[in-house]
């Protein structure tokens, strides 16, 4: 990932320990202390959000002349700790376990789908539809980039994580998003191609300073519900939720994106989800999510809080950006002047 420029204190201490040779950092662990006792919001912090999100990459391909042995280090990991404490609590604030008293994995599965089926707010899919002018479509590519260009690598942390039933659904699910062993397939490549048909750049991290906490958040927490096995059952649901949520919405992209102008080579990466995602619905829901909550009653309450969450959040950044456009505004973030330089 492209080098971010920092949005606060702590991210300017991080990436400063980031530029040397991995050594001990504990004023680190300090500055984490400080910013998540004196955050106002820890889902909408850019210092916070920049931070983790920087923290979660070294698990992913690293930083641009980043040493890949800080990935480990046990001061960067205790930071990420007292950062990761605070954003699961401010979720769990915000976000109830929904109530049900659905048991087996069937059970769960209507639970979710009728939970994700909810209508809540405007969709920001339903306005680029409709009503989304072109360089609106652009800034959707480029918060999206944040995700997509490593689509799938969140969930699959739980791989390792489950066993059973829940195992084999989620290897049918990643197959599907790594291409079926077809280079070039994969849908996070298929995104790049789509930027790049747009006239946009798909190095990752490209358009990382430009984008706001909230979309932040939407990626952060599905990494912190990947990297921490206690939170297997919230990584499950979130993935279910995703799913649930993203045939018809990418319907309405492709439509959108094909209204303003693109063409096929645009618009292949949206139309394929359309397909994919309506069948991954099924088994994410009833034979990932349901059948772990099944099998482990103990992680029910996880799993579907972890749906919830990934509908709270994701709506969340997608409100921010409507809100932005019907103001007349860019939902970009200004270039930075270190940026821009």
């Amino acid at each position: 990932m492209r080098r971010p420029t920092p949005r606060g204190p702590l991210s300017t201490h991080l990436l400063a320990v980031l530029d040397g040779a991995p050594g001990p950092a504990p004023a680190l662990v300090e500055a984490a202390r400080t910013a998540a006792a004196s955050s106002r919001d820890v889902v909408e912090d850019e210092d916070v959000q920049l931070t983790l999100l920087s923290l979660y990459e070294l698990h992913y391909r690293g930083i641009d002349g980043v040493d890949d042995a800080w990935e480990w280090h046990p001061d960067l990991i205790a930071a990420r700790g007292v950062l990761e404490e605070a954003f699961e609590a401010e979720l769990r604030a915000r976000v109830p376990v929904p109530q049900t008293e659905a048991r087996t994995a069937d059970e769960i599965a209507r639970a979710l789908f009728e939970l994700t089926s909810a209508e809540d707010g405007p969709s920001l899919a339903r306005h680029i539809a409709r009503r989304a002018t072109a360089e609106q479509v652009d800034e959707f590519a480029m918060h999206r980039s944040i995700y997509h260009l490593k689509e799938a690598d969140p969930h699959s942390w739980a791989l390792p994580r489950l066993t059973g039933r829940p195992k084999s659904a989620l290897v049918e699910i990643q197959a599907d998003e790594y291409g079926g062993g077809r280079p070039g397939y994969v849908h996070a490549e298929l995104f790049g191609s789509t930027l790049r048909a747009m006239g946009l750049d798909d190095h990752d991290g490209t358009y990382l300073d430009r984008v706001p906490a909230s979309t932040l958040a939407s990626v952060t927490m599905m990494s912190m519900f990947g990297l921490n096995r206690r939170l297997r059952g919230a990584i499950t649901g979130h993935l279910a939720a995703f799913e649930m949520t993203s045939s018809v919405p990418n319907r309405h992209l492709s439509n959108g994106f094909r209204r303003v102008g693109h063409g096929p080579e645009v618009t292949a990466y949206f139309d394929e989800h359309v397909e994919a995602d309506a069948v991954h619905e099924q088994i994410a829901g009833r034979d990932l999510a349901g059948a772990l909550a099944e099998d482990e009653p103990a992680l029910r309450e996880d799993v579907l809080w972890g749906a919830a969450a990934c509908l709270a959040v994701d709506g969340l950044a997608g409100r921010r950006i409507l809100e932005a456009w019907e103001r007349g505004e860019s939902s970009l973030r200004p270039v930075p002047a270190a940026a821009a330089a």
